[in-house]
């Protein structure tokens, strides 16, 4: 069976500007369409314009619909909209991103629509929802796990908290990271930047992504190069202004950099890339990292060690952070060694298997119409080192 109709359902949709997700789907999306099957993402319009809804992107077909301006509500009310217009449109298969988005999944199932859930990581743990907040996606976990065909892990971790927390196995599919060889560096001028002459940090600014600690750290530190932060926070002026309040003149806030050229040359030249993501699983941000070949400190928990193996260094606090700026800035710095190590490790993370992990995923919820929420390909849920990608 060829030809399928897949849908991706429950994110800021394509062109990738926003996070994980995005870039997954943009990645995943686009291979699956040149092995013959038609993609329709569900995006989210929150800019408004015709301008800035293209009917297509990379050979997927997009559908703009709107959503609630809250927080709380941005994601869920996208997504009713979304399965609204889906059950009109009936999709081959649709994979379902985003465990929040699991009220919706017996109504998807009840129109006999096949379907993933992708439960990224641990959203409860994330410090801007509150009681409620945190006590929903708990919620939510249990409910993917009882009302998916599949669930979709991007991190052995993640793999393990469901199977130990739920009894629930998931397919094991990933993230790809982008090999870039060292090259132009022409763009870093923009910012007053050369090669190896910075850190560089790019993440949103939540506490769980610990930008504070990074910056706290290198305040403390001697260091010699500027740490160049790109980033921000669309809902929290407060943790953002924690943040700049903990650096010095040596802290460059860039916000967010949109050109990717620049974004590309930034990674592959930075000194040390420091990586302080906690709750969600594998990250872009990272396997671009590495992907680029740099030399990688990143926050200790077991989905950075996952990726990084002995390439990275790996901090907890603020003191730790500025020891490891002394070591990278130091004579005996072994940033070049590192980042020569990561690059070998980032080759795991193949976007082409990847998809073709997707593609049989979905080709196996279309034949079979699986109704049993832990009914998982054994070929799809083996040990990281035997799977079809590496994790998020």
């Amino acid at each position: 069976m060829s030809g399928l109709h897949i849908a991706m359902v429950g994110t800021r949709g394509v062109p990738a500007r926003y996070g994980g997700f995005e870039t997954a789907i943009e990645e995943i999306g686009q291979r699956l369409v040149q092995r013959g099957n038609r993609v329709t993402v569900y995006c989210r319009d929150l800019v408004g314009g015709a301008s800035d809804k293209p009917s297509q992107h990379l050979g997927m077909d997009l559908v703009h619909l709107g959503a609630m301006r809250k927080r709380s509500l941005e994601t869920l009310s996208h997504t009713g909209l979304s399965v609204a217009h889906m059950l009109r449109h009936r999709p081959d298969a649709a994979i379902v991103f985003n465990a929040a988005n699991a009220p919706y999944l017996p109504v998807i199932r009840a129109a006999g629509i096949p379907v993933a859930t992708h439960v990224d990581g641990l959203e409860w743990k994330r410090a801007k929802w509150g009681r409620a907040g945190r006590n929903y996606y708990q919620l939510v976990e249990r409910l993917a796990v009882k009302w998916s065909d599949s669930l979709i892990a991007d991190a052995a971790g993640i793999q393990d908290y469901y199977r130990q927390k739920f009894d629930a196995e998931t397919v094991y599919l990933a993230y790809g990271a982008p090999l870039l060889a060292k090259g132009p560096a022409d763009k870093l001028a923009q910012l007053g930047l050369k090669p190896q002459g910075y850190h560089l940090v790019v993440a949103r600014f939540e506490p769980e992504n610990h930008v504070h600690l990074i910056v706290e750290g290198f305040a403390q530190s001697a260091a010699r190069l500027p740490l160049v932060v790109v980033g921000s926070a669309p809902y929290s002026d407060r943790y953002t202004n924690l943040v700049h309040g903990l650096g010095d003149a040596r802290v460059h806030f860039v916000g967010g950099v949109w050109d990717q050229e620049l974004l590309d040359q930034l990674y592959s030249n930075a000194l040390v890339y420091w990586h302080g993501h906690s709750v969600g699983g594998t990250n872009p941000s990272l396997l671009r990292a590495i992907g680029s070949g740099t030399a990688t400190n990143a926050y200790d928990v077991d989905f950075n060690r996952e990726v990084l193996e002995e390439s990275g260094r790996y901090f907890t606090r603020p003191e730790d952070v500025a020891r490891l700026v002394a070591e990278a800035e130091g004579p005996d710095s072994d940033v070049s060694v590192r980042g020569g190590q990561a690059q070998r490790l980032a080759a795991r993370f193949n976007w082409d298997l990847v998809a073709d992990g997707y593609q049989q995923l979905c080709l196996e919820l279309a034949g079979s119409r699986a109704r049993a929420p832990r009914n998982v390909p054994r070929s799809f849920s083996e040990a990281p080192q035997q799977s079809l990608g590496a994790g998020q």
